[in-house]
Parts: C-alpha cells; structure tokens; sequence
C-alpha cells in the first residue's frame, strides 16, 4: 500500500473516531455542565477538523508533477498541517478563557457516572488511534499524520486528567475542573505551535538536516574522482529534499567520463538516502598536476 493511502485510511478512521467522541462528549457535557468536559468536546471538534484536513493536503500532495508544479504537490502536507495548527491555536485560546472564568466564578458541575464511561471509551478510543497513527508517521515520515498521532497521544493525557476531576467532584472539590480545563487548552496551545513552526520551517525552504547532509558526504567520499565539493543547496519538496551541488574532476577526463561520474552518484545518493527526492549534480574540471 502506497504511502497516500495509508494516510487516506488513517485520516477517514479519524474523522470517524472523533465525531463518534464528539457526540458522546458533547451530551455528556451538557448533562452534568462540566467545563473540563466542554473543553474535550471542543478539542474533538478541532480533531475532526484536523482530520479531513489532514485528508484534503494528503488528497492534494498525492497529485503527479504537471507543468504548473514541476516538483508535484507534496508541500500541500505543509500548508494543511499549518492550518491544522492555526485553528488548534484559536480553539485553545477560547476554551483558556472560559476555563478560568469558570475557575474563579466556583464553577460546580453535577458528577453523573455518564463521565466516567465518556472518559474511559475516550482513552480507548484515543489509545488506539495513536498507536496506529504513530506508526504511520515513522514509517511515512508524513507531518500531517504525526500532528494527529500526538494530538490522539495528548487526547489520552488530557482526558485521564478531567477523569480525576469527576472523581474529586464526588469530594465537592469543583476548582480541579477548570484547571484540567485550563490544562488542556494550554496542552493544545502548545502542540498547535510546535506543528506551526516544523510546518513554516519547510514552506520557508529550511535546509536539509546536518545529519542528511554527512550521509550524501559519506557517499561523495567513496567517488575519488571527486577531488572538491562547493555550492551544496537544498530544497524541501513535501516531506523529502532536492539537493543540488557542485564537483570538481580531473580535467583530463571526457564529457562522457566527467558526467556518467555525476550521474552514477545522483542515483546512489536518491538510492540510499530516503530524504532525497532529486539531486542534480554540476561538473566542472579541475587542473590536476602530474
């Protein structure tokens, strides 16, 4: 199964699994007035959200190259992904504020075992859906998919902590509601702009990591007819990279000689390193004394 596939699957299983959360969440919530609940209703809302966009950048990224995007559409993970994170960060920013009003005003809400069920089929729910996503994101190195697994992942954290608050309401203690409420808004504020900025970073054209970049060296070094590399650029293209660069040959040598050099290393390189979508080479002679 291709990569756009598996990550079509994964977005369609979200999207189910969340608005199957956010009905049970959302009647619950108005059952018992529980902020710390509200807030989890509203963060499956952003879930669902997250998912089909997640669906429509891998829809979109999984377009061939044509003559208007000769690089294909793989940035499209990117733009999704930052969208994804901007609506997370105004979700976040509305459920803080209602959790500390709450908060101060002695917010109570009614403790029914509704809550405790709606929490624990959650936690299931969420624990599975990170599990699966997870391995996803590993093996696809796909940036949308990883910002759902570790929202499915905080998902888990942050509903265990209002099932602590339903269980201290049983004590008449009601402030931990709006502190698990607050807790989880500033939990999503956070993942929101960790996602933000990996997204930025590569729709600004950050370079190719350091460690990348020593593997394409290590292969060069095993080409002795290289005597000299300069002018290494690099371009992100979705979740992988162009490379371009500069060689420096003996003189002596043909066109021919010279450039099958060239291209037998651009195809070790894409070959061995998965980061690497294209590389393209630049031969230029060097005098070699005798």
């Amino acid at each position: 199964m291709n990569r756009f596939k598996v990550v079509k699957i994964a977005s369609i299983l979200g999207i189910v699994g969340n608005i199957f959360l956010l009905i049970i969440k959302g009647i619950v919530s108005m059952m018992t007035n529980s902020q710390a609940m509200l807030a989890d209703t509203f963060n499956s809302a952003g879930d669902i959200l997250s998912s089909l966009m997640t669906f429509i950048g891998n829809k979109i990224a999984s377009k061939p190259s044509d003559d208007d995007h000769n690089l294909g559409h793989g940035k499209a993970e990117y733009i999704y992904s930052m969208l994804i994170s901007i609506v997370m960060i105004i979700a976040s920013l509305s459920i803080f504020k209602d959790s500390i009003l709450a908060l101060f005003q002695n917010h109570k809400y009614e403790f029914s075992i509704w809550l405790v069920v709606v929490c624990i089929v959650t936690i299931i729910v969420k624990f599975f859906l990170y599990l699966y996503t997870n391995q996803i994101a590993k093996k696809q190195k796909n940036l949308l998919i990883k910002a759902n697994s570790k929202d499915h992942r905080n998902d888990c954290i942050i509903t265990f902590l209002n099932l602590i608050s339903c269980f201290l309401s049983l004590k008449g203690i009601y402030f931990v509601d709006g502190m698990v409420g607050s807790l989880i808004s500033l939990w999503i504020l956070l993942t929101s702009i960790k996602i933000f900025i990996e997204s930025y970073d590569v729709l600004m054209d950050k370079s190719i990591s350091e460690d990348t970049k020593k593997q394409v060296y290590e292969i060069i070094k095993n080409y002795p007819e290289v005597k000299k590399i300069n002018h290494f650029n690099s371009t992100p293209i979705g979740y992988q990279y162009q490379i371009s660069f500069t060689i420096f040959v003996d003189g002596n040598l043909s066109t021919f000689e010279s450039h099958d050099i060239a291209d037998q290393l651009e195809k070790e390189i894409i070959k061995k390193i998965e980061e690497i979508y294209l590389t393209v080479i630049h031969v230029n002679p060097i005098k070699i004394e005798k």
